[in-house]
């Protein structure tokens, strides 16, 4: 890590099209100095500019010439920047490489109000787990079956839901269905897993009703434990603002 005080700025300039070894000039030069411990670096791509050719070099959709600049910038330790240059001119070979002297002034990140580790808030309680089985193919007003429930729920405030895709099932209709490269059945069994209060799911299901014409939906008698490390901040969230 770089410390305050006197350092190297480093600037490297080459072409887009430039290439070291099969690989564009600017991948090769950050990939050397990401190997050799350099604190870090910088790629930005020009919009417009030209070089000792006089020619210029612009985004403009009327020229297609991608002979853009790129520069590759960081800054390091001089005895650093000093060991890794003769490389650099090496894989940057007839490009400009631009070296200043700068200081380095770090600025200390804020203090925590609380120094010691906040412990993690452990809820436990009683839920409902509901489970709704469908097919891939299911539709509902012209959308997959499974995307509508989701947004349906999320609509609803429902805590959360996970979307299983099954690799083999049958349903009602006891038709196989299959995942997998080699079977052409695009119809797998879909699994919605639900958690919430038996009260706010209760109060779901007459639209789930109206949306799952074939289906399968199991609710179970759950316990939850929600284990919240960030829950100073999320109740801070919660205070009214002034």
């Amino acid at each position: 890590m770089l410390e305050s005080g006197p350092a190297k700025k480093v600037a490297i300039y080459v072409k887009e099209t430039q290439q070291y070894h099969g690989m564009p000039v600017y991948a090769a030069v950050l990939d050397f100095l990401f190997y050799h411990g350099i604190a870090g670096a910088t790629v930005t791509r020009g919009i417009a500019g030209f070089g000792s050719d006089h020619h210029l070099h612009t985004t403009r959709l009327v020229d297609l010439a991608p002979e853009l600049p790129i520069k590759v910038e960081f800054i390091e330790s001089e005895e650093k920047v000093q060991a890794i240059l003769p490389k650099l001119q090496d894989i940057a070979a007839g490009s400009l490489i631009e070296l200043h002297d700068t200081n380095i002034i770090r600025i200390p990140a804020k203090k925590r109000e609380a120094e010691r580790p906040v412990p993690h808030l452990k809820k436990e309680g009683k839920a409902k787990l509901m489970r709704i089985y469908v097919g891939e193919n299911d539709k509902w007003n012209g959308k997959p079956l499974h995307e509508a429930i989701v947004e349906s729920l999320r609509a609803y405030e429902i805590a959360g839901v996970t979307v299983y895709t099954g690799i083999l099932g049958y349903g009602a209709n006891r038709r196989m269905h299959k995942g997998g490269t080699l079977h052409l059945s695009h119809d797998r069994p879909m699994l919605l897993s639900v958690v919430d209060t038996e009260e706010r799911l209760r109060a779901y299901m007459p639209v789930l009703e109206n949306m799952v014409q074939q289906g399968l939906v199991v609710l179970s008698d759950v316990e939850i434990i929600k284990y919240t490390h960030d829950y100073v901040t999320t109740e801070r969230r919660k205070e009214p603002r002034p």
